[in-house]
């Protein structure tokens, strides 16, 4: 520590290193500015095509940097009457290299967006500006999206409630502003599309991340999840091993324990079509039927009670074949575990099933480059670094910072601290200072604002029951004598000013008119008002309907309040942040301190804390106990001691750890899913291609054929141990075949020519069915029924992923290291549903008659709809305060609150119509 500073000291830190490396560059776009300055709209307009042209071209971004950005400080200056500070340019450097820009609140995070994200789409892949909830997202837009879109470049918006048209138009824009949520959820849809047509988005360029830390660190510790219960009916199961006890073995099925497979006979199939009253069972609207009697053959055949599972408490429970150990809550996939419940009696269980999953970091990390703003990142910068590949560098602010940050003051008991807490906002309302109140809970906030009733302080709540006045409420903050309780500061999105907001409360003005305050006409007439310039205004507005005098006066007057309101409250100390207990994690304290002392405005803060508190009373040590003990602690007596503000900091930053200690350990399992993900996605995206899917097909036919006859007429043995009666077993499961020995030259060949026989017979079988159904018909059948059963099994293996995840991490009471035996058991178990993933696609491509073209259109509609039934309940239940598990929609009752967080009854809001 002693030689860092040291050398911090002779050649700078590693943050002023960083500085001072791009502030150069600041001088080459003043030197420009002059020069877009003088350029007309539509010359300005044309720099952009030219820049776009010469990016196409192969020019480097980092070269077209200073033109960019001086082209873009020209026109926000015209169309948002807002010119870039140098820090900001400063800031846009450090997002454009794809690291993470901290700013202080109000130094213009938002601004600072638009210069990475105009550079950086003029290489035409496509920007992705990611905010924290649908409310930024659609502002911003709207607000920033009059630049873009002045300087030529479209703009796009993803929302909760948009279609599939709708979002890949969206998408398809220059720059895409969108949630956490919305680009992540709408990632895994993708991967459940039938048709790459169908795809809303076209690729992972550039993504900038607004409250980065808050993203990617905070929301990350829960994945975005697609689920639905499960489809299968559990009668067709207690059906089908009704049945199959009726089959006789050796005659009906035949056993390969070997192999651990099961196998119908001819006259098997027969008694099976014929029990059930069905024609085919092969027909493809029986195949779940086919496939509840196969694993129903299996439980009976293969699994054995008190071997392979025993029952506990009504359930089956699997026993390790390797240690004798019982497995709660693991259970077989591919619908065995429900065949053997159904064997034994007992109640199948229907499960959620797992449609899709992926972590905020694994799908970040898919961008080709990522970046991320925030008032607070340097505390988190070795996860940011270690996990996502991306430093820190702490931007300086435009005005010196004047806030007084005071100690924190702690009482003895928690009433104490609140008495004292009420006393202060009133000593601070009394002053005429606006005031922000943080609390950790919404029940701490409604405890307090009972309170402050009590007092007869007039405040306003800002919490999770009523988000959606957010912006209004946050907008109202900083007037006079005004008293905000706020539950979270952290990515609020709009600052605090003092006086407030006259352009938010002149929106709503101008809307009525039919115009907005953010672009076109009415964004500039309100920028003429603010800058006084009324003959401008007037000019302006003289052939505008509803642009009169009498809206002009109303405006004048929100200006001039808010304005005197401004100066009084600048006057009177500016805003007061009070803390009422400590976060465990140092930067959402810091958030919360940061709404004061914006752009060099006056302002202070303060916390208090309790020995009851949750993070003193759980982290912090006896000693400090004592400590305050001994530095003599009465009631309503506070202590203010930088010594014990040292040791709050001090747990702080051991839960910080441990925390990321949790974050990145969950990662690591998830990593190992990533890669399997990835694989399968990759082979999905090949096979929705008719001509990727028959060539998938034939080489997995080649492939199986090989081992089918591989192991029944293997080299190492002589004619007589050959087993060509298991090679007909299998060859009449997996192709619908069953040579003859004539057919196979038995006898007359050796082995190896027999095993080339029997794969021209099996190219012959696959040669004749595309031969009867026509090249594009067989083509389409191979692409729907590799579908059909590769998102099928990759379902089940996600199940068997959650059930292994479960219980891994009792194996290190046997000396193992938990991550390693899920590295291992997860491999062994995707190489498994490779293997059933390529069997039973051959077995449906080679047994199944295509239906009708109809029938397909119908079954493809119904595809669709199953896929559109659980985007919406993805997007019910995903809120935009965070991801959340996906659930049937009906779990939510018709009077309950929307879990979309709109604030309405689920019937009135996203279960309308239903």
């Amino acid at each position: 520590m002693l030689l860092q500073k040291v050398i911090d000291k002779v050649i700078g830190s590693k943050n002023e290193r960083s500085l001072k490396k791009l502030t150069p560059r600041i001088a080459g776009i003043n030197e420009l500015e002059p020069t877009m300055r003088a350029l007309s709209d539509d010359q300005l307009r044309a720099k952009t095509a030219e820049m776009q042209a010469r990016a196409k071209g192969g020019e480097d971004l980092d070269d077209l940097l200073p033109e960019a950005f001086a082209a873009l400080r020209a026109g926000a200056e015209r169309i948002l009457n807002m010119r870039h500070y140098d820090c900001q340019l400063l800031g846009g450097m450090v997002l454009h290299e794809g690291r993470i820009a901290e700013m202080k609140t109000g130094e213009g995070k938002t601004l600072v967006a638009t210069l990475p994200a105009y550079l950086n789409a003029l290489s035409g892949k496509g920007v992705h500006v990611v905010t924290t909830n649908d409310y930024l997202a659609r502002r911003d837009a709207e607000w920033m999206g009059a630049l873009y879109r002045f300087m030529g470049l479209s703009v796009g918006t993803v929302q909760h409630d948009l279609d599939s048209t709708a979002r890949r138009e969206a998408y398809g824009a220059d720059i895409t502003y969108g949630t956490n949520n919305e680009f992540g959820f709408d990632y895994l849809r993708d991967n459940m599309k039938y048709s790459t047509g169908d795809f809303v988005q076209r690729g992972w360029n550039y993504a900038l991340v607004d409250e980065v830390d808050s993203i990617l660190i905070d929301e990350a510790r829960t994945p975005l999840i697609i689920s639905a219960p499960a489809e299968e009916a559990t009668d067709k199961y207690y059906q089908a091993d009704a049945l199959v006890q009726k089959l006789r073995k050796e005659i009906d099925y035949r056993v390969n324990e070997e192999a651990n497979s099961v196998t119908l006979s001819e006259e098997g199939i027969e008694k099976v079509e014929k029990l059930l009253g069905l024609g085919n069972i092969y027909d493809p609207k029986n195949i779940e039927m086919l496939h509840c009697v196969e694993q129903a053959l299996r439980a009976n055949a293969l699994y054995k009670r008190d071997t392979d599972y025993v029952i506990q408490e009504g359930e089956v429970v699997i026993v390790d074949e390797h240690t004798g150990r019982l497995m709660p809550g693991r259970r077989w996939g591919d619908g065995q575990h429900q065949a053997v419940e159904a064997k034994e009696k007992v109640k199948i269980q229907r499960e959620s099933q797992t449609y899709a999953t992926v972590t905020f970091q694994n799908y970040f990390r898919m961008y080709e480059k990522l970046a991320g703003m925030t008032g607070t990142a340097e505390t988190e910068e070795t996860e940011f670094t270690q996990i996502y590949g991306l430093d820190v560098v702490v931007v300086p602010t435009n005005k010196e910072l004047t806030r007084l940050e005071h100690a924190d003051v702690i009482y003895r008991t928690a009433p104490e601290k609140w008495r004292a807490i009420v006393d202060e906002i009133a000593e601070v309302y009394g002053a005429g200072r606006p005031c922000l109140v943080g609390t950790t809970s919404i029940e701490k906030s409604e405890m307090l604002s009972a309170r402050l009733k009590r007092k007869g302080i007039p405040h306003v709540v800002l919490n999770a029951k009523n988000h959606a006045r957010e912006a209004e409420i946050v907008a109202q903050a900083g007037r006079s004598g005004m008293v905000t309780v706020a539950t979270n500061m952290a990515g609020r999105g709009t600052d605090i000013l003092l006086g407030g907001s006259a352009e938010f409360h002149a929106g709503p003005l101008l809307q009525a008119v039919g115009l907005s305050r953010y672009e076109g006409l009415g964004a500039e007439y309100l920028r003429l008002v603010m800058r006084d310039d009324l003959d401008g205004a007037r000019k302006l507005a003289a052939d505008v309907e509803g642009l009169d005098e009498e809206l002009l006066a109303k405006i004048v007057k929100l200006r001039d309040r808010c304005q005197a309101e401004h100066d009084q409250v600048v006057g009177a100390g500016g805003l007061h942040v009070l803390g009422t207990e400590r976060h465990e994690a140092r930067r959402i304290d810091n958030q919360l301190r940061g709404r004061a002392g914006r752009q060099g405005d006056p302002g202070s803060s303060r916390f208090f804390l309790s020995l009851e508190d949750d993070l003193m009373r759980i982290f912090a040590s006896e000693k400090m106990s004592e400590l305050m003990k001994r530095l003599g602690m009465e009631e309503d007596v506070p202590i203010e001691s930088p010594l014990v503000t040292r040791a709050i900091g001090n747990a702080q930053n051991k839960v910080e750890q441990n925390n990321y200690g949790i974050r990145k350990h969950l990662l690591q399992y998830d990593d190992v899913m990533n890669e399997q993900r990835k694989e399968i996605y990759a082979l999905r995206n090949e096979i929705l291609d008719a001509e990727g899917a028959q060539s998938y097909v034939e080489e997995v036919t080649k492939m199986l054929s090989a081992a089918v006859a591989g192991d029944a007429v293997p080299d190492a043995v002589g004619a007589d141990r050959w087993d060509l009666e298991g090679l007909r077993d299998r060859s009449r499961y997996l192709f619908g075949l069953s040579p003859s020995d004539d057919e196979l030259g038995v006898g007359d060949l050796t082995a190896g020519d027999i095993r080339d026989r029997y794969a021209g017979l099996v190219d012959q079988q696959l040669a004749a069915k595309a031969e009867r159904l026509g090249p594009e018909a067989f083509k389409e059948h191979c692409r729907i029924l590799t579908l059909r059963v590769l998102d099928g099994q990759w379902k089940d293996h996600l199940t068997g992923l959650d059930a292994l995840k479960q219980g891994i991490n009792l194996r290190s009471y046997a000396q193992k290291d938990p991550k390693m035996e899920y590295k291992r058991e997860s491999y062994g178990l995707f190489m498994e549903m490779k293997e059933r993933i390529e069997e039973e696609t051959a077995r449906l491509v080679f047994l199944v008659e295509p239906v009708s073209p109809e029938e397909r259109a119908e079954e493809e509609r119904r595809a669709r709809e199953r896929v559109k039934r659980i985007e919406q309940q993805a997007a019910a239940a995903a809120s935009p305060a965070g991801p959340r598990r996906v659930a049937a929609a009906d779990r939510v009752g018709r009077n309950d609150p929307c879990s979309c967080g709109s604030g309405k009854k689920y019937k009135r809001c996203c279960g309308k119509g239903r």
